[in-house]
């Protein structure tokens, strides 16, 4: 079959894909459809992987897609594929795999060549138009892979099932069972805290990302072994990007990294996940040192995603785009100026709090950011500079604003409704609480038949889900559950595992596949076992499974959990540091925590205890006075006739406590 030689994403869902629409690129998205065509005509597919954010993808959409000489060539030789990697990160990482086993550097835009089967045989990132920053012109590679494919077909067939075949080993295998240890978190916290920048925090070196995984690891170190220095790695770092540029200071939310070692120059796109992330750290960092710093940043970054990331049915969109007027980060920087026309009067005391930082190879406007005495100036005023920010977001209002990519994914979501409902637990706001449940049930929403469905935009829907949205939707449930006491909760994260089972479930009993068993489109079935920015979907799904056992006191679940995690771990064995969530979800699942606590709601003292106090490895199960509360560890039921906290460690309890200061000391992590 042949489809139209035209451009066909204008009926796409994703708003990545529709920016492409009106290229004069014959694209196709990634469907069977499109693949079937390739086989058809016998030309080899050019694959083209980005999201609407990325400002690099821009470019090369500028330079090259709009281009009407180079669309000319692309449509001459191949199949054009765009794929919106957020909507397949299945496709996405198979690719990504690929370029990495040939020796090249990955990223986004991701440019692949593949045979007419799928098969990758080249590729790179971004190709500027012509030859230059000492890379090949796009037109100049297109025309040498052409050549390439007309002269040594058989070769580059051989080579690239070769290449698929170790990408498929890589990421598909299944793996001797490892052993499950607590040392394993240890070596590997101890490992990351020799990374750590003790100036600056964060990795060393430049660029700097957040890196939730790895902070998570290093935070875990110190619930678990009491390692005060992994704690002040995370805590350091925390405040670092706070205070710096990659932080949003005027609207809330952290950007998705900085280009440089000082976290001044943000990559400006902010991504959902980074902020359910953040959120859900700085949560534990406020419980741990009562900094105020991370409370005004978890009330700004929610301010945030309340006024412009929720969508209609209460779910939170993706990203918002890095450029804006066609200039990245034209929308966040100020210059003196426009700060003067801004505050007239109020100047000096802006400039009390906040600076403007213009690096040298920055070629855009100052970026504000503040340093160690100004930040902790500003806690301490906070409610004066609140009241400047406010007056620069008003200014800020007037501009154009960055594009925002409005699809809604499932395990994005996930994430951040397990955040708030963990930030409305710890800071009484219910309102938060209330928001997580609704975009909880706007996903559930637009299953159907039980089954999830990865992307919404609108009335439109990407099926099948991943085993990702699974994870995340399952601990979101178990959060929610927590914050409400709504046993509804259990009962839907039950019904997602049994989903979860079915469609991505592997033969052999020892774990999930990425794709679900009907994705037809997808030339390798994944395990999902790599982080990126967020953990694995493996992690997320140990962690998920290790949550719900731990909250109904399933035992066979738990077991089940085990034997997922052991062979996870066989595999994580391989290339630890690329797999540190599935680490930090055996170590959870080593170590899981259960506090059940009965109490009058009127009089709920041992619950505030439990709320200002979040712990990871904690699940908390509230009962009223005289109601119906759940089985410990050895089938004993606590009585429910007077008020106590039971806190059990694996199938082991403390007795009851029912002073609060008694739960503040037991909660507290030890330091070491």
């Amino acid at each position: 079959m042949t489809l139209p030689q035209k451009n066909l994403l204008a009926d796409e869902a994703s708003p990545y894909l529709r920016q492409h629409a009106q290229n004069p690129v014959h694209w196709r998205a990634w469907s069977q459809a499109a693949l079937d065509e390739a086989r058809t005509l016998e030309r080899p597919i050019l694959l083209s992987v980005g999201y609407a954010a990325c400002h690099w993808c821009h470019v090369m959409a500028h330079e090259s897609f709009e281009n009407d000489e180079i669309a000319g060539v692309m449509n001459r030789f191949f199949i054009n594929i765009k794929v919106d990697r957020e909507e397949r990160p299945d496709i996405d990482q198979i690719y990504m795999a690929s370029l990495s086993a040939m020796g090249e550097q990955g990223g986004w835009p991701l440019t692949m060549f593949l045979t007419p089967d799928g098969q990758p045989f080249w590729g790179g990132t971004y190709f500027p138009p012509r030859s230059r920053y000492g890379r090949p012109g796009f037109v100049q590679v297109l025309e040498a892979v052409d050549k390439a494919w007309r002269e040594k077909r058989d070769s580059l067939i051989q080579s690239a099932g070769g290449l698929l075949t170790h990408v498929a080993a890589r990421l598909s295998a299944t793996q001797p069972k490892g052993v499950l240890s607590q040392h394993t978190l240890l070596r590997l916290a101890d490992g990351i805290e020799g990374m750590i920048d003790w100036n600056e925090g964060g990795l060393k070196g430049a660029p700097k990302f957040p890196n939730a995984p790895f902070m998570t690891t290093l935070w875990l170190s110190w619930l678990q072994a009491g390692n005060a220095t992994h704690r002040d790695a995370v805590l350091l770092s925390l405040r670092k990007m706070l205070a710096g540029g990659i932080y949003d200071h005027v609207g809330g939310g952290l950007c998705r990294y900085s280009t440089d070692a000082e976290w001044t120059v943000p990559h400006f796109e902010k991504m959902l996940y980074d902020n359910a992330q953040l959120l859900r750290m700085a949560n534990w960092a406020y419980a741990a040192t009562g900094d105020e710093l991370f409370r005004i940043r978890i009330e700004e970054t929610i301010a945030w995603l309340s006024r412009e990331m929720r969508t209609e049915h209460g779910a939170f969109a993706s990203s918002l785009d890095a450029d804006s007027d066609g200039e990245e980060g034209l929308f966040y920087t100020w210059n003196d100026q426009e700060l003067a026309n801004a505050f007239e009067t109020d100047l000096p005391a802006f400039a009390d709090h906040y600076g403007l930082a213009a690096p040298a190879n920055w070629e855009g406007k100052p970026i504000l950011r503040q340093n160690d005495e100004q930040r902790e100036r500003e806690v301490a005023n906070h409610s004066t500079v609140a009241d400047l920010k406010a007056k620069l977001l008003a200014e800020r209002a007037r501009r154009i604003r960055p594009g925002r990519d409005d699809k809604v994914l499932a395990d994005w979501n996930g994430l951040l409704i397990t955040a708030l409902a963990e930030c409305g637990r710890s800071f009484g706001r219910n309102d938060w609480i209330d928001q997580a449940a609704q975009a909880f049930a706007g996903i559930l929403a637009a299953a159907e038949g039980g089954r999830l469905p990865h992307s919404i935009l609108g009335d439109k829907k990407l099926f099948p889900a991943l085993s990702s949205d699974y994870g995340a939707m399952i601990t979101a449930a178990v959060a929610l559950f927590e914050a409400t006491g709504d046993t509804n909760y259990i009962g839907t994260a039950r019904a997602l595992a049994e989903q979860l089972d079915r469609w991505h479930g592997d033969a052999e009993h020892a774990g999930y596949y990425l794709s679900a068993s009907d994705s037809k489109d997808v030339p390798v079935r994944i395990r999902g076992d790599v982080d990126e920015a967020i953990p694995s979907a493996t992690g997320q799904i140990i962690e998920a499974l290790a949550r719900l056992a731990t909250a109904t006191g399933d035992l066979a679940l738990h077991e089940k959990a085990l034997s997922v995690a052991e062979h996870a771990m066989g595999r994580a064995s391989q290339q630890t540091y690329g797999q540190v969530g599935i680490v930090n979800s055996c170590a959870l699942l080593l170590e899981p925590l259960k506090l059940v606590i009965v109490e009058n709601p009127d009089q709920a003292n041992l619950v505030a205890v439990a709320n200002r106090n979040p712990d990871i490895r904690r699940i908390d199960i509230i009962v009223p006075l005289g109601g119906s509360a759940p089985s410990l560890p050895g089938d004993v039921v606590p009585p429910t006739d007077k008020p106590g906290a039971y806190l059990c460690a694996a199938q082991t309890c403390l007795p009851a406590v029912t002073d609060p200061d008694e739960l503040q000391r037991l909660l507290r992590p030890k330091a070491g």
